[in-house]
Order: C-alpha cells, then sequence, then structure tokens
C-alpha cells in the first residue's frame, strides 16, 4: 500500500459526478504509461520516453484535478455544512501531497 493510502482514512463512500469520466481517463493513462513501459523495454531513445512520461504526468495531474474539484464541490462541502473541521484539515493534506 502506498504511503497515502495508508495515511488518510476513508470516511465516506458514495458516487461522484465523475466517476465514469475519471475512470476512462486512468484507463488511457494506465495504457499510456504501459506503452511508456514497452518503450523502456524496447530500448527507444531516452529523450522520447521522458516526453512520454511527462505526457503520463499531465494526464494524472488533469485526473487530480477532476478528483480535486468533485471532492471540493460534494465532499467539503458537506463537511462545512455539517461543522466537519477535520475533513478540510484533510484537505489541507492532500493538497500537500498532491502539489
Amino acid at each position: 500500500m502506498e504511503p497515502m493510502e495508508e495515511e488518510i482514512e476513508q470516511k465516506h463512500t458514495h458516487g461522484h459526478a465523475h466517476t465514469t469520466a475519471v475512470l476512462n481517463r486512468l484507463s488511457r493513462a494506465i495504457g499510456h504509461l504501459e506503452s511508456v513501459k514497452r518503450m523502456v523495454e524496447n530500448g527507444r531513445d531516452c529523450s522520447d520516453v521522458l516526453i512520454q512520461i511527462a505526457a503520463v504526468r499531465g494526464a494524472l495531474n488533469s485526473i487530480s484535478r477532476v478528483i480535486l474539484k468533485d471532492h471540493m464541490e460534494h465532499c467539503i462541502v458537506h463537511a462545512i455544512e455539517e461543522g466537519d473541521q477535520e475533513a478540510l484539515e484533510e484537505l489541507n493534506l492532500v493538497i500537500d501531497k498532491l502539489l
């Protein structure tokens, strides 16, 4: 388990507005990363590999933005309505890790 997963407990489960879009983007990013792996295995030019890694990183950043916005629009709004200060503190930790 990744350190980030261990540190952040899942407090709630529910569907989000962009779940299908996020899953589709993740599938594409996974496919792209597998392609990068094949490039390395095949001895492709380092510059080409690095450019493709940057593309994967960009895709993951884009996915992160969608999830973060969704989280703020739903989970954090709900937490504020409920007076859940802990949720806001957790959001700050997550943002620190993302950045």
